[in-house]
């Protein structure tokens, strides 16, 4: 297996220390570089070009949101693996869509730091499986209301066939002239009508034309 170059960027010299010796014990990893500065980081990296930056999120002079945002433009070619003490959501979003790679907590850098080295390299994205779980488990619950808002639109609270009938009600067709052109009768317009009325808690033809352009069933 080819070697991977690894630069580490964390303003605690301990931590770099001691991700030094367990990087190390890796015979295909090799550190190529660290700094305890965002703006050094930066220099370095662009110089150095390593496969793989270990970041840390707060660092002196650039944060590591800055750092990603600019090695993003000029060194894309080195995978951004975000070490950092913050499970919030609201980072891990914003850096995934900067472009990083990676994002662990530092609580379980000596458990997951290999592992995301090797997924980042094979081309993956690997985070934490707190933050993952966590990030999992907001889109859950985001989709979950988004489902429950569509259920309350014309799309949700009618059928195919109603949505069909209503548009053509706004566009002044007559029951028997519906019924001809969807090849139905006049009398399962009617039944139709009459449910998507009651469906949408509306009482006058007028009152639905109003509805179905007010969500674009018919263009004025």
């Amino acid at each position: 297996m080819k070697t991977v170059t690894i630069f580490i960027a964390d303003d605690h010299s301990i931590l770099r220390d001691g991700l030094k010796l367990i990087l190390s014990a890796e015979p295909n990893f090799e550190i190529v570089g660290e700094s305890g500065d965002g703006r050094e980081t930066i220099d370095l990296v662009e110089k150095l070009k390593p496969e793989i930056l270990i970041l840390d999120i707060s660092l002196p002079s650039m944060s590591g949101i800055e750092v990603t945002r600019h090695l993003r433009k000029y060194a894309p070619e080195t995978g951004i693996i975000i070490l950092s003490r913050h499970d919030n959501e609201e980072y891990v979003t914003q850096l995934l869509k900067f472009g990083i790679r990676g994002y662990i907590l530092k609580d379980d850098a000596g458990d997951d730091m290999i592992r995301a080295i090797e997924e980042v390299i094979k081309g993956n994205i690997f985070l934490s499986p707190r933050i993952a779980t966590s990030l999992v488990t907001n889109y859950m619950s985001v989709k979950k209301e988004k489902d429950a808002d569509e259920k309350r639109t014309p799309f949700g609270i009618l059928t195919s066939r109603e949505r069909e009938i209503l548009k053509l009600i706004a566009e002044g067709n007559k029951s028997a002239e519906i019924g001809k052109t969807l090849r139905i009768s006049a009398q399962t317009v009617k039944t139709h009508r009459a449910n998507i009325m009651k469906k949408l808690d509306i009482h006058k033809t007028a009152d639905l034309v109003h509805y179905a352009i007010k969500h674009g069933f018919v263009e004025i």
